[in-house]
């Protein structure tokens, strides 16, 4: 890390005279007192606990110094807002590390999105990634003083639970290319509408120059919020940029685009992952990677663990395993894809579909909604676990029949889930392809361990 005690309290206005403490380098920053190392900087952040309780231990592990927001006996910077502080400081460390900053966000497809791009720039350029799911307020400025000293490109994920987060992050970061993968039905508990959504995504802009490339998606939503005179590409069908001759197969995708002259094939199912790498393979395209080298890594391109992989049964049956997060868009593309994915011979197509969460009063609608997307011709049974998903439930037996239909809720979520996995194990055969997909709240992920162990 390139940044001095004295230089960070400098920046941050230290309300406290610090001219006494030496101008070390600082190691690292970290919020967590458990990571901090020698030389470090710790950043108490108030939380389900107040971080100030753990600077003695950030002390006794190391500390240099610690932001504060009260006077302390130990060697700190006092700042009004320890979690301001940290904003500032990543900002202030992007400009000073001339980084270019690509931004991701999206109702669907944000991570996948966020980890091709990262790869295909990897290719040439030193490039650094969000990690995990650290895409808020905390993570994202985390990341950013996280970065090797000789990164030259930045992809980072923008995430969103209100109205305004992502105008917070894009002011941070002051992307000079920024994606909108696709306005979805995302946590409408709290934004209420697609509108509200797409509104909250478009905020993405918000630390953009005119500039600085924009790629949307053709969605009418978007239409009244681009800001005037940004540079700008749309995408999907009719766009500046589309997928053609797309062939999908049970664990791979084949397709071209209209502005790479070869073919593409990437390693992944769902065709909405071709989409993906399309954006992915124009950024890179966009940031001066060649053909041959974007047509090899995508072919190569490993995704963040628990996204749409498919995986072996201990006894052979095939998983497609989607368990990380859903929402309405997110599993109408999953069950597409399944559908479309011929059977295994001799064998049948399982689905197990748990609660969609965050998504207001309109939850249970929604889910309703679940039953077009859902016919006796593609699947043979349907496993449905949850409160919310109780209605599709109900519509599901209409359409298949009691027999091929198993509904599990009950006051005791332990017991309903121990059933769901006791029953999916019992009938699953070694011929057999299963689908899961749910929030990941509802813990599907133990079910795909568990049929593999």
């Amino acid at each position: 890390m390139k940044l001095s005690l004295q230089e960070i309290a400098r920046l941050l206005g230290a309300k406290n005279d610090v001219t006494k403490l030496a101008d070390v380098t600082i190691s690292k920053i970290e919020f967590d007192s458990r990571l901090i190392g020698k030389g470090d900087l710790f950043v108490p952040l108030k939380g389900a606990r107040d971080g100030h309780d753990f600077i003695p231990l950030a002390f006794e592990n190391g500390c240099a110094v610690t932001l504060s927001e009260k006077p302390l006996a130990v060697p700190h910077i006092l700042v009004d807002d320890c979690l301001l502080a940290l904003q500032t400081l990543a900002s202030y460390y992007l400009d000073k590390m001339a980084v270019d900053v690509i931004a991701v966000t999206g109702s669907n497809g944000k991570t996948t999105t966020k980890d091709m791009i990262h790869d295909l720039l990897a290719t040439s350029y030193k490039t650094y990634k969000t990690q995990g799911n650290y895409n808020n307020e905390i993570g994202l400025p985390y990341t950013v003083l996280s970065m090797p000293d000789d990164t030259e490109k930045l992809v980072l994920e923008m995430g969103q639970d209100h109205l305004g987060d992502i105008e917070l992050l894009s002011k941070i970061a002051r992307p000079k290319l920024a994606v909108v993968t696709l306005i979805g039905e995302a946590h409408l508990e709290f934004f209420g509408t697609r509108q509200k959504i797409a509104q909250g995504k478009m905020q993405i802009s918000a630390g953009m120059q005119p500039e600085d490339l924009l790629l949307l998606p053709q969605d009418d939503l978007l239409d009244d919020l681009i800001p005037v005179g940004q540079r700008l590409l749309r995408f999907g069908p009719g766009g500046d940029l589309y997928v053609t001759d797309l062939v999908e197969a049970k664990d791979s995708l084949t397709f071209k685009t209209n502005f790479l002259a070869k073919k593409l094939t990437i390693p992944v199912t769902g065709k909405y992952n071709a989409t993906n790498a399309m954006l992915a393979a124009y950024v890179a395209k966009e940031e001066g990677v060649s053909e041959d080298k974007i047509v090899a890594a995508l072919a190569n391109i490993q995704l963040t663990r628990n996204r749409t992989e498919w995986k072996k049964a201990s006894n052979g049956a095939d998983i497609l395993s989607d368990v990380y997060n859903a929402n309405p868009t997110a599993m109408r593309l999953i069950l597409e894809t399944f559908a479309n994915i011929p059977k295994n011979e001799a064998g049948r197509k399982l689905v197990v579909l748990a609660d969609m969460k965050e998504l207001g009063p309109t939850s249970f609608a929604l889910h309703e909604q679940m039953i077009d997307s859902l016919s006796p011709a593609d699947f043979d049974r349907l496993y449905l676990y949850g409160q919310e998903i109780k209605g599709l439930a109900d519509l599901a037996v209409d359409k298949f029949g009691a027999e091929a239909v198993a509904y599990f809720v009950k006051s005791n979520q332990e017991d309903a889930f121990d059933d769901l996995l006791a029953a999916i194990k019992e009938d699953l055969q070694a011929q057999d392809q299963v689908l899961l997909k749910g929030s990941n709240s509802m813990n599907l992920a133990k079910i795909v361990e568990e049929l593999e162990k």
